[in-house]
């Protein structure tokens, strides 16, 4: 039991995790920020010291896990040490919560995004758009647009917020703010980009390892949604990437459960003068383009899985509550 509250160990965490949700959002509402903004300002100025393109393939990846070690490491290792110094243990716990969990303002981002289409302000939606995809928003046309901000926003809401939220819960703040400073990293060298293609490679890996399980959590409860409808055709269908360390199985599952094609080419520009096609996996290929309405599907779908994921895990807090005071 803990000593503040009379909760359970479950109890008091999700207590925290509700706190911070319901405090972010309102803030978020009404002043949009970034706390981990000068922590990212960091990774591109080490990345610019360390990542030399003339050095050989295995030393730009040693260099890479090298940057990892000696930014991760102290962080951690400080926080652990200055939590022993702290006297309101939920305050501490909601801070570092709050900072590890991403900003609230990306559904809005597409409602932004399916306004402008919807008024073909093309040029509007691609600026919208651009600071939160790696990929070149200017050649995507309208149907581009709306597919490249449905899967913004699953993948954002899976990496910046189900993710940390599932790890807070499981293995406490620590760990969340730890994964969330390697997400960071992980968007700052991506290695999708060609400077990055091997410096980027253990921040990337580390970050996956992180997603697998809340991502399959989150697959499961979509593919659940399902039943009744084409449960076993889309089990069929996406079993093959459960194990794999990635989030194709969310996107497959959600591109089958608004009957729309997602994933395909995607152009990234490396630097002013280099641009790199890259073709990724294409998700339910027999299916139609999305449309600008499907951006706002896809919103409500997503949030539809956060609200029963939260109602579970209040389920499951309340029964253990139950249980630990019957004993």
């Amino acid at each position: 039991m803990t000593d503040i509250t009379g909760l359970t160990a479950f109890s008091y965490q999700l207590l925290i995790l509700l706190t911070v949700i319901v405090s972010k959002a309102v803030v978020s509402h009404f002043i949009p920020h970034e706390p981990l903004r000068f922590f990212r300002f960091y990774c591109q100025q080490l990345s610019n010291k360390v990542n030399n393109p003339k050095n050989t393939p295995k030393q730009q990846t040693i260099a890479g896990l090298v940057s990892i070690v000696v930014t991760l490491l102290p962080i951690a290792i400080i926080l652990w040490l200055f939590e022993a110094f702290v006297e309101v243990d939920f305050l501490w716990q909601a801070l570092l919560l709050y900072i590890a969990i991403g900003a609230f303002g990306v559904a809005q981002v597409n409602k932004t995004i399916a306004q402008a289409l919807v008024a073909n302000q093309n040029y509007l939606a691609k600026q919208t758009l651009k600071p939160w995809v790696l990929r070149e928003t200017e050649p995507l046309s309208s149907l581009g647009l709306s597919k490249t901000s449905i899967e913004m926003q699953l993948l954002r809401t899976l990496q910046q917020g189900y993710t940390v939220a599932i790890l807070f819960m499981i293995f406490g703040p620590l760990v969340a703010i730890c994964y969330r400073l390697l997400l960071e990293m992980h968007y700052s060298w991506n290695s999708k980009l060609i400077k990055f293609n091997h410096f980027g490679l253990y921040a990337k890996h580390l970050v996956n390892i992180f997603q697998w399980l809340p991502v399959r959590v989150f697959a499961l409860l979509l593919l659940f949604t399902s039943i009744g409808k084409n449960f076993t055709l889309f089990w069929r269908l996406s079993k093959q990437y459960f194990f794999q360390l990635n989030n194709n199985i969310a996107l497959l599952l959600l591109a089958l459960n608004l009957e729309i094609k997602l994933g395909g080419v995607a152009l990234y520009n490396d630097n002013e003068n280099s641009k790199e096609k890259l073709y990724k996996v294409s998700f339910n290929d027999l299916a139609r383009q999305p449309q600008i309405t499907d951006i706002i599907h896809g919103k409500n779908k997503v949030n539809f899985i956060i609200y029963i994921s939260l109602f579970f895990i209040t389920l499951l807090a309340v029964i253990i509550e139950i249980i630990a005071n019957n004993t």
